[in-house]
Parts: structure tokens; C-alpha cells; sequence
């Protein structure tokens, strides 16, 4: 008997995840969806409470590259300290 050779799938494409990045590394006007939150049990309560969890959408409306950020989330407009927006990990759309 002969071995018969499979065959070989090319053409298949493999996506790979978008890379992450801070929320404070997006300029004003990019848009993101929330993937992770770095932060304790406070930090994570707090950002509910505002609205901010993974899979919400957030567009950046202020980044000065200091200071506080201002980013609509849910409809609403919220400003995030400096610190808390290196601790929110985003997929850029």
C-alpha cells in the first residue's frame, strides 16, 4: 500500500490578538475597548462605579500627557487621574 499524503491547509489565517496598551498612551479622540484592569479589589470597585470594566468601550476625549484624562464611557463623561489610567489596559480601535 502507498501512504497517501494529506493535505496541507494553506491559507488559513491566524489572527493574533491586538496588543494592549495604557489608556493614558491613547491621544484625544481614539477609541478602545477595555480589556484589563491592573489594579487591587479598591481600584476595580472604583472603576465600576464608574463604569469602566472589560469589554466597555471608551473614547478618549482630553490627554494632555499630564495630569487627569477625560474619556466618555457608557455615554457618560468621566475624568481618571493620571496614575489610574496606567492601570487600565485597552485594545485601540
Amino acid at each position: 500500500m502507498q501512504a497517501t499524503k494529506q493535505p496541507v491547509n494553506q491559507g488559513t489565517l491566524v489572527q493574533h490578538p491586538a496588543p494592549l496598551k495604557a489608556l493614558s498612551d491613547l491621544p484625544a479622540g481614539t477609541r478602545g475597548i477595555v480589556r484589563q484592569l491592573r489594579g487591587g479589589r479598591g481600584f476595580s470597585t472604583r472603576l465600576a462605579g464608574l463604569g469602566v470594566t472589560p469589554g466597555v468601550e471608551v473614547t478618549v476625549l482630553q490627554n494632555f500627557g499630564r495630569g487627569p484624562m477625560i474619556v466618555t464611557v457608557r455615554d457618560s463623561r468621566i475624568a481618571l487621574g493620571r496614575g489610574e489610567t496606567f492601570k487600565v489596559l485597552v485594545e485601540a480601535l
